[in-house]
């Protein structure tokens, strides 16, 4: 563990960090597009069915 820093001689240190922020983001997007597949977890349907819902609620109880 004491010659670690020794592997920074053979990959470039502005690649590895750049190619992790990459991998983490679309691992991130991946991840979000799983749920918004899944039923239980889509937040966006959900959010459209209660504005829906509050829409048509409020012209039945003004007329």
């Amino acid at each position: 563990m004491g010659k670690f820093y020794k592997i920074w001689l053979i990959f470039d240190p502005r690649r590895v960090f750049v190619a992790q922020g990459v991998f983490l983001f679309l691992l991130a997007v991946m991840i979000h597009l799983v749920l918004l597949s899944t039923p239980g977890y889509n937040w966006l349907q959900e959010a459209g069915a209660r504005a829906m819902a509050a829409q048509g609620a409020a012209p039945a109880a003004s007329e």
